[in-house]
């Protein structure tokens, strides 16, 4: 060990000089190492000392045996009485594949005892999940639990909120000391270099003090050389929980050259401290993880000659992080009555690479069948989610139809069809498009019209099922505008309880309706005031600001056909509930190249996006996918 501490000391001396502190490349250990690595994780994951077994579970899922921590934890959940440990479990089966158990974090956040309320933030940020973000932004909100409003502002700042950073920055300037050493602790990780000057003149004034590591440990992970060097001396700290924190932080920072150190303490006296040793050799031993930053753009679907045409596509994130892409895989032509069923891939590292496809369905209609909707469906009475899998099955011009297939197990089996719209008539539902109410009413937004070919006026409604998608009825209202009438409709629930209504129309601009009584009837539609082309737009609120997102084509052309190209395609927020629009940014701007027919999700911060992408000069379209983090669309307008 004495040898192994002077090399350490002289790298630590040459890191000092060369001011590197971060080295790309993966380390490499022995199979003893890895071994005892290993066999410490498991040994702590069944020890009596609680949150060290938790630390160990974390680590045997990021190495990559998260099937053992699944099954070494669930029983433990099934009769854990204590909210805090109760946090501790699920956030570690959550980690290790079962998205599902967020629900024990979120209940116990929404319950009446505040016992848990602190480590349900900590354990809901540390996954990156957050609800429908409602809890949380109350939780920051607060002001009569201050480690509370920290933590819950650590899981939205995750997930891109703005506010989140301003309330944590101010607080790292904090009078007390402890406080400011908490926010130091959550800018460590989703704090940026800005915070560098901050936290060095905090590390000024904590010098002495037992809050003095926390801020060293921030400016390591922040990629400061001082703050690196003072984080791979703390792994020798005489205090165990110091030493447990530099262990931690030194494989988050990618710390590669504190290696030697790290398997020395993997025979220190506490265990906590092995654990987290030997999880950050696991982890530094793997490729070196993705820029959090990172814009992903990918032709998911590209056309073939073959298959000309990739469009409407849906996306949804399954239980164990995998994202499922589907899409309208035409055939012979791009004609929206050519021959077609609908496929998907999946991805399993955030969009970044995806599998070959496969048919999720069969072309049943006697023309074809497209435009996917995957939409998991809350059962708010027995708190179970079914896949949900909406598609249309077109058999004329008069006869089109939406269907939903239900799935218990996540899509690898369907149920029968279960048609949606039971009135005759030809009913279009674009792809992505289910919302469900806070009461628990599915809503399938559809503009129909007697027959497309000798009437192309459509008026949209809603499709309404409050059997959670068993049995479904037509609104009492339909939705008429000018020209060739109100098309393509989304609705979204606002704050107020109100259900808005959106459309592509005719005449320049996206117009909107509004319901109050959960989508039966409708008020005159309007313009929204937002500019368009005659194309779809795509709206949704975003969890962790509770914002509205809207995309779609900003731009207009008088007189020319559509009312312009659909390009570009742009992205705005609106803090105000669609009433006015900021923040708008360009996703694409080819002008040779439409885009339209977008999908829109969220998962870990980030927003899933997908549409349709054809060259103006060809009869072929593609299908893109983009991931996007939630801070990218905050930035400068």
């Amino acid at each position: 060990m004495k040898l192994h501490y002077v090399t350490f000391l002289s790298t630590l001396f040459m890191v000092a000089f060369s001011g590197l502190h971060v080295s790309a490349e993966s380390i490499q250990l022995t199979d003893d190492v890895e071994a005892r690595s290993l066999n410490i994780l498991r040994e702590g994951l069944v020890s009596e000392e609680f949150w060290p077994a938790m630390h160990a579970a974390e680590a045997l899922t990021l190495a990559g045996y998260g099937d053992e921590v699944s099954k070494a934890l669930l029983p433990k959940l099934a009769v854990e009485k204590d909210d805090q440990f109760l946090c501790g479990l699920a956030r570690e089966l959550v980690r290790a594949g079962d998205r599902s158990k967020t629900s024990v974090m979120l209940d116990i956040l929404a319950g009446d005892d505040p016992h848990g309320y602190i480590h349900a933030c900590e354990s809901i940020y540390k996954v990156n999940e957050v609800g429908d973000g409602g809890l949380l932004r109350a939780a920051m909100a607060q002001e009569d639990i201050l480690n509370q409003k920290l933590m819950a502002a650590a899981a939205l700042g995750r997930w891109g909120n703005p506010e989140a950073y301003v309330i944590l920055r101010e607080y790292l300037q904090h009078d007390d000391l402890e406080t400011a050493r908490i926010a130091a602790w959550i800018l460590a990780r989703i704090g940026d270099g800005s915070d560098i000057p901050e936290l060095r003149k905090q590390l000024t004034r904590a010098t002495g003090s037992a809050s003095q590591f926390f801020f060293e440990h921030a400016l390591a992970m922040l990629g400061d050389p001082a703050g690196q060097i003072a984080l791979a001396k703390n792994l020798s700290h005489k205090e165990a929980g110091v030493r447990t924190q530099a262990a931690t932080f030194a494989g988050e920072a990618w710390m590669t050259w504190t290696k030697e150190r790290l398997e020395a303490m993997l025979d220190d006296e506490v265990l906590d401290v092995r654990v987290r040793a030997a999880q950050s050799l696991l982890v530094m031993a793997l490729p070196q993880p993705a820029d959090k930053h990172e814009l992903i753009t990918r032709d998911v679907y590209p056309t073939t000659k073959e298959h000309p045409r990739y469009s409407e596509g849906s996306i949804v994130t399954l239980n164990n992080g995998m994202i499922v892409y589907s899409n309208t895989e035409f055939s012979e032509s791009w004609s929206d009555f050519a021959k077609a069923h609908i496929v998907e891939k999946h991805s399993t590292d955030g969009g970044r690479t995806w599998s070959d496809s496969s048919v999720m369905q069969e072309t049943t209609g006697k023309l074809n069948v497209m435009s996917s909707s995957l939409f998991f469906i809350n059962n708010t009475k027995t708190g179970e989610k079914d896949l949900g899998f909406f598609f249309l099955k077109k058999d004329s011009y008069s006869d089109l139809n939406a269907f939903l297939r239900l799935s218990s197990d996540e899509g690898k089996t369907f149920g029968d069809p279960i048609l949606v719209t039971p009135i005759p008539g030809y009913h279009v539902m674009n792809n992505d498009r289910i919302t469900q109410l806070r009461s628990g009413r599915l809503l399938a937004p559809v503009a129909s019209s007697p027959d497309v070919k000798t009437d192309n006026h459509f008026k949209s409604r809603c499709f309404i099922s409050d059997d959670f998608g068993l049995t479904w009825r037509a609104g009492k209202e339909q939705v008429d505008y000018a020209k060739r009438g109100s098309m393509e409709p989304e609705v979204l629930e606002l704050d107020s309880g109100r259900v808005l209504m959106h459309f592509r129309t005719q005449l320049g601009h996206i117009a909107v309706a509004y319901s109050d009584d959960e989508g039966d009837t409708w008020s005159t539609p309007e313009s929204w005031g937002v500019r368009a082309p005659e194309a779809p737009s795509t709206l949704r609120r975003i969890p962790s600001t509770g914002d509205l997102m809207l995309i779609w084509n900003d731009t207009f052309v008088d007189g020319e056909g559509h009312g312009g190209k659909r390009t570009p395609l742009t992205v705005a927020i609106s803090k105000d509930e669609g009433k006015t629009w900021s923040h708008k940014r360009p996703l694409e701007v080819d002008p040779d190249v439409s885009y339209a027919y977008t999908s829109l999700t969220f998962h870990h911060g980030r927003a899933l996006i997908s549409y349709y992408v054809q060259k103006h000069d060809e009869k072929l379209i593609s299908s893109r996918f983009k991931s996007i983090p939630i801070a990218w669309f905050y930035g400068k307008e």
